[in-house]
């Protein structure tokens, strides 16, 4: 989506590290006490990684959206939207005590505003409010998580650009020289992602799928038996930023084969997460205000979708075990509708980087293996929770 800019501007250090930044980074757990941890390399029988249920509670899932850590970091504006994001995250999982697992659905960062060589540092801000209390976590690019960077038309008239402080990595030193503005490309930051952080649960997917990167499946295992799968998560790229909005007709075959090989009687539910809606969003998009059998708050702007649907939803609507899709993307919309026989659903805008002032949340999610059920919920920055929703009895 595009972004909106403040319209005023003050000439101060490009990446701000100032008080607001280094809350941030230090919020997170000690790098010694991290490397104690198990690191999440344990798979399944089929090969995917899993997380389990723990015994006798329901699996939550806290799902964070378009948090655009790192939008226009020159100006006062910036900064304060970055710390005021993770207030919103700190809010819902102290709400939210028994989250078990944290979806980051795309617009992790606002690249085309960051001119440093390693945009990781502003995804690591983002991260670490879920970090610090040790729960793991998966991410999906968005558009704006890999987008070049865009030069603000203002820097080119009077008082011209603003100072830049620019920390290169792994470095004390700062200055315009350690500037870039070629961007990071989402294998860099997923590597970094897969690297610096045992609780990771993300993955880069498939090289034969590029230039799309975070394509991969989870499963939930139930909590008596690692191998006993209760529900698979996909994740997939939706594209934006350095290529076309789009899951390609290569994603959608990979998806088949990959839910047929390890899920070939559709016997366990399967729930999809991926960044841009698609285009089928905009069949079920509730008209002024939002009515049953939809269920959500707001509804204040109309789908902006992928560029071509390319086979997904073709597929997924054939696929019975196939029960709901998440997507981010448009800030002023957080409605569930259905579709046929599964569900469309929008998170809630996270971050207050981006357009739009309307109050800030995430969606939540609950897997209940006995009896199974599959419900999700709005929890606000406020605390109020809204938009209950049974995706699956």
């Amino acid at each position: 989506m595009e972004l909106k800019r403040p319209q005023t501007q003050t000439q101060i250090a490009i990446l701000s590290f100032t008080c607001f930044s280094l809350f941030i980074l230090t919020v997170g757990l000690d790098d010694q006490v991290l490397a104690l941890l198990p690191p999440p390399t344990t798979k399944a029988s089929g090969g995917e990684r899993y997380v389990q249920m723990r015994a006798g509670a329901a699996f939550k899932i806290a799902v964070f959206a378009d948090l655009h850590f790192g939008e226009n970091a020159w100006t006062d504006w910036g900064p304060v939207q970055d710390v005021n994001s993770v207030k919103v995250m700190n809010t819902v999982l102290d709400n939210e005590t028994t989250t078990d697992f944290v979806v980051y659905l795309g617009d992790v960062i606002t690249a085309n505003n960051i001119p440093i060589a390693n945009a990781s540092l502003y995804w690591d801000q983002a991260i670490s409010p879920t970090k610090s209390r040790n729960i793991p976590w998966a991410s999906v690019f968005g558009n704006h998580d890999d987008a070049p960077f865009e030069w603000p038309m203002e820097w080119f008239s009077a008082p011209g650009i603003p100072p830049l402080i620019c920390p290169a990595v792994n470095s004390t030193y700062s200055g315009e020289d350690a500037c870039s503005f070629r961007g990071t490309q989402r294998i860099e930051l997923m590597k970094h992602d897969i690297e610096h952080d045992v609780l990771s649960y993300s993955s880069n997917g498939p090289n034969e799928l590029w230039p799309s990167i975070s394509n991969y499946v989870l499963q939930v295992s139930s909590s008596d038996d690692p191998k006993s799968p209760v529900v698979y998560l996909y994740f997939l790229d939706s594209g934006g930023g350095s290529y076309p909005e789009v899951i390609s007709n290569a994603q959608a075959e990979w998806f088949q084969k990959k839910s047929e090989e390890i899920n070939p009687n559709s016997s366990v539910p399967e729930l999809i997460f991926w960044h841009i809606p698609s285009q089928a969003y905009k069949n079920v998009a509730p008209r002024f205000g939002i009515h049953q059998p939809c269920v959500g708050l707001i509804n204040k702007e109309r789908v902006a979708s992928q560029e071509a649907e390319l086979g997904i939803m073709e597929l997924l609507v054939k696929r019975p075990s196939v029960k709901a899709v998440f997507v981010g993307h448009n800030h002023g919309l957080d409605w569930c509708c259905p579709y046929k026989k599964l569900w469309l659903c929008y998170a809630r805008h996270t971050g207050y980087g981006g357009y739009g002032n309307w109050p800030r949340g995430a969606r939540i999610i609950e897997i209940t293996q006995q009896p199974f059920s599959i419900k999700s919920w709005i929890r606000m920055e406020d605390g109020v929770v809204h938009s209950r929703v049974t995706l699956s009895p």
